[in-house]
């Protein structure tokens, strides 16, 4: 079985959308915007392309994702490696040429079905509502979070508002960084 894994930069309170200034939302930008830049903060996301064997995004993430990263020397070990798109609107022939095999599923129950075969961990990136759906339903393995020392107030979120039994998580890494930055990665008790 494969470990599903949700990679995010996150607020204090909770706000997932926007960090790299992608437009329509009024914080857009945050995370370079008010924090200084560390680059030791952000190793994690050099460690979580050479770990990953696939990546799974929602469609709003892709279409922001696929016309950049391709050409992004940062995301160059993500470049050949199998994309999974959960949409059911993204049509059959919408994905990008230059950024590796991409398979569109249509629901939850083809995600569940990825995790059941042979591999390495499968990274999401982004997709707040993707993320929101899949912890709802049991999906993710592991969180990695990138906090950031800001309240943004409204914007999308990572975790859904949803009346559920109390999901557990073990701390399994964590450090501090001299800008306010956290990183946490949990593991998902079952």
């Amino acid at each position: 079985m494969r470990t599903l894994i949700s990679s995010a930069f996150i607020s204090l309170d909770g706000v997932v959308e926007g960090p790299g200034g992608e437009p329509g939302y009024r914080n857009s930008g945050w995370t370079f915007k008010d924090v200084e830049f560390l680059p030791e903060a952000f190793d994690i996301k050099g460690q979580e392309q050479k770990e990953a064997s696939a990546i799974l995004l929602g469609r709003t993430s892709y279409e922001a994702f696929s016309p950049v990263w391709p050409d992004m020397e940062e995301f160059a070990d993500y470049k050949e490696m199998p994309k999974y798109v959960v949409s059911t609107t993204l049509a059959e022939d919408k994905p990008v040429s230059n950024w590796g095999e991409t398979t569109i599923l249509r629901s939850l129950d083809e995600v569940a079905a990825l995790k059941e075969t042979e591999g390495g961990p499968i990274i999401v990136h982004g997709s707040a509502t993707l993320n929101q759906a899949l912890s709802d339903a049991g999906l993710i393995d592991r969180y990695h979070l990138l906090v950031f020392p800001l309240l943004l107030g409204a914007g999308k979120r990572l975790f859904s508002t949803t009346d559920k039994d109390t999901q557990k998580l073990k701390l399994i890494e964590h450090e501090a960084y001299a800008n306010g930055l956290q990183k946490n990665v949990f593991d998902v008790i079952r």
